[in-house]
C-alpha cells in the first residue's frame, strides 16, 4: 500500500482532519441569546470576578494548543509551518480520540525564538496545556524553558513523549533480558531533542553515565569536545555521561555495547556493528520512517530485541502512547507544569502495560484505549505526591 498516496486522496477528500463542533444548540433566539449576546456578558463578568472560572465556564480546562514553528516537522525536517500543519491536526485529533481533549493546532510563520515565547504567552490564557511540536535544537529547549512559568503545563512532545515511550520500551526489554539498567551499556545516536530528552532521562530512571555514551553527526561526546562549547544541552550530557572520554565514532561506540537507541537517521548501522556489540543486543532504531537499521537485519545480525518507529514492525515506540494520558492527568489535577517525576510515572503505567512482555511484545499498541486511562492516574498521582513535598 502506498500510505503517501493514499493518505493525500484522503485529505484532499475531507480537506483536513479537524472540524470544531459546537457544544450548544442554535435553534432558536434563546439559543443566541445563551450562546452569545446578551447572555454571555455574564459569564464575562463572572471570570473578571473569579479567574478559577475560565476552567469551568469555558473550553480552557480541556484544551491544548498544539503549536510548531515548522523547524524540525518528522523527518522531513524544516519545511515551515504551513507545511506542518497536517500533523498538527493529526496531533489534534489524536489528543480527541484517546483522550478526550480539544486540541487545536498553531503554526506560527515565525522562527524567532523570543517572538516565540512571546506569541505563546500571549494566548495562553486560552488554553488548558501548551504541547509544542516539530520545533528544532536547540531552540526547542529555550523555548521549553522559557514557559515554565505560564500556570498551565507546557511539553515539548517530541522530546519529552519520545522519552517517556523509549523508557517504557526499555523497562520491559531490560525484563526480558533479565538486566538491571544500572548495569547495562548504552548507546544513545542523535544528541538533538529526542536524543537529549532520552538520556536525561534514563539516567533519572537509573542508568549509570560511566556506562552511557551519546553520539551526535561527528562522533561520540565527550567532556573537553570543543565543538559544541556554545550548545549548553550537550555541554550538561557531556558531564553526566561517557565518564571515561571515550572518542571516536558510531562504531566505536557499539563495540560491546548492550543497548542502541538511534533518533538519528536512516541505514547508520550496519550488521556488523551489531554483531560488536554485547550478546542479545537491544536495538531501538527510531529514525522515521526509515530506521537506522531495519529489524530484519538487526535479527540476522544477532539482535535480541528491535523496536522501531514504524507501526508496520513489532514494538512501535510511538509518541500518541504518552502524550494523550501524560496530558490528560495534568489537566484533570490542574497540574501547573510536568515534571520528571511525572514522566517517570507515565513510563512505568505504560511499561506495565504489557504483563508478560517478550522480545516481540515490549510495549502496548496506542490503539489501547487503557493506556490514557493507566497513564492519566499515573500523572496525577505523581503531581499530587509532589505538592505533599513541596507543602511539607
Amino acid at each position: 500500500m502506498d500510505y503517501k498516496k493514499e493518505s493525500i486522496s484522503l485529505h484532499k477528500q475531507h480537506r483536513g482532519k479537524l472540524a470544531i463542533q459546537s457544544k450548544f444548540p442554535l435553534l432558536d433566539k434563546k439559543d443566541l441569546s445563551l450562546a452569545y449576546t446578551p447572555g454571555v456578558a455574564g459569564v464575562c463578568e463572572a471570570i473578571v470576578e473569579d479567574t478559577e472560572k475560565l476552567y469551568t465556564h469555558t473550553m480552557k480546562g480541556n484544551s491544548v494548543a498544539v503549536i510548531t514553528d515548522g523547524s524540525a516537522v518528522l523527518g522531513l525536517g524544516n519545511i515551515g509551518s504551513a507545511a506542518g500543519l497536517p500533523v498538527m491536526e493529526g496531533k489534534a485529533i489524536l489528543f480527541k480520540e484517546f483522550a478526550d481533549i480539544d486540541a487545536f493546532p498553531i503554526c506560527l510563520a515565525s522562527q524567532d525564538v523570543r517572538l516565540t515565547i512571546a506569541t505563546i504567552k500571549n494566548i495562553a490564557p486560552a488554553f488548558g496545556g501548551i504541547n509544542l511540536e516539530d520545533i528544532k535544537a536547540p531552540e526547542c529547549f529555550v523555548i521549553e524553558e522559557a514557559l515554565q512559568d505560564l500556570g498551565i503545563p507546557v511539553m515539548h512532545d517530541d522530546q519529552h513523549g519520545t522519552a517517556v515511550v523509549v523508557l517504557a520500551g526499555m523497562i520491559n526489554a531490560l525484563k526480558v533480558k533479565k538486566k538491571d539498567i544500572a548495569d547495562v551499556k548504552i548507546v544513545v545516536n542523535g544528541a538533538g531533542a529526542a536524543g537529549i530528552a532520552i538520556t536525561k532521562l534514563l539516567l533519572s530512571y537509573g542508568a549509570k553515565g560511566l556506562h552511557f555514551t551519546v553520539c551526535d553527526s561527528k562522533g561520540i561526546i565527550y567532556f573537553g569536545r570543543e565543538d559544541f562549547s556554545s550548545t549548553p544541552e550537550k555541554q550538561d550530557i557531556s558531564q553526566k555521561t561517557n565518564l571515561s572520554r571515550k572518542k571516536g565514532n558510531l562504531e566505536d561506540a557499539l563495540r560491546g555495547a548492550d543497548v542502541f537507541i538511534g533518533v538519528s537517521k536512516k541505514d547508520l548501522v550496519t550488521k556488523a556493528m551489531v554483531q560488536s556489540m554485547a550478546k542479545h543486543p537491544i536495538l531501538f532504531a527510531m529514525a522515521n520512517p526509515d530506521p537506522e537499521i531495519l529489524p530484519t537485519d538487526a535479527k540476522e545480525a544477532g539482535a535480541f530485541i528491535v523496536a522501531t518507529g514504524r507501526s508496520d514492525f513489532p514494538n512501535q515506540v510511538n509518541n500518541a502512547l504518552a502524550f494523550p494520558g501524560i496530558f490528560r492527568g495534568a489537566l484533570d489535577v490542574r497540574a501547573t507544569k510536568i515534571t520528571e517525576k511525572m514522566k517517570l510515572a507515565a513510563a512505568e503505567a505504560i511499561a506495565s502495560m504489557i504483563e508478560h512482555p517478550t522480545p516481540g511484545e515490549i510495549i502496548p499498541s496506542p490503539l489501547l484505549r487503557e493506556v490514557v486511562v493507566r497513564v492519566s492516574e499515573a500523572v496525577q498521582k505523581a503531581w499530587k505526591e509532589e505538592l505533599l513535598i513541596v507543602e511539607a
